[in-house]
């Protein structure tokens, strides 16, 4: 057995484990916050975003139909964490937009599990970094691909 061979042997099993770990994490953020998981990352993907988005580009963000991503919408709203309005420049459109007390309360989680998160980063060289800027970017990208996969989109069907 090669060196890369023992190493692919040892990576499924723990890239399994990382899996698990980040969903099990979401959901004990989400427990904490008093949300569906779903709903953290969403609002976590919109803080990303550069200002209030449609429901449709909450759909693309989420993988979500937009039906789906239409009761997510309510759901926040309902919770105080967004808001919806006109589109100063389209009335006929409707824009989310996270409202800042969520923002804040959001923010207040991340920042105190985010020296954790940082002292692991702390140990890893320029190079290891961005090998791991790299990789995650990569995953990104390959989870969106077997995300439509999954959803159909994709002419690929899984058995």
């Amino acid at each position: 057995m090669t060196t890369r061979d023992a190493l692919m042997a040892q990576l499924w099993p723990v890239s399994r484990r990382y899996l698990a770990s980040y969903v099990l994490f979401n959901q004990a953020v989400a427990d904490h916050l008093g949300m569906h998981p779903t709903d953290v990352q969403c609002l976590n993907l919109l803080t990303l975003e550069d200002g209030p988005v449609t429901t449709g580009r909450i759909a693309e963000l989420t993988g979500l139909t937009s039906g789906s991503a239409t009761r997510l919408v309510d759901r926040l709203e309902k919770a105080g964490l967004v808001a919806r309005q006109r589109d100063d420049a389209d009335r006929r459109r409707v824009l989310v937009a996270v409202l800042p007390e969520a923002l804040e309360r959001f923010g207040e989680v991340w920042r105190s599990l985010g020296a954790d998160w940082a002292a692991v980063l702390d140990e890893d060289s320029e190079a290891e970094l961005a090998f791991l800027l790299r990789h995650m970017n990569r995953t990104v990208e390959l989870s969106h691909r077997q995300i439509a996969r999954l959803a159909g989109e994709d002419s690929q069907r899984l058995p």
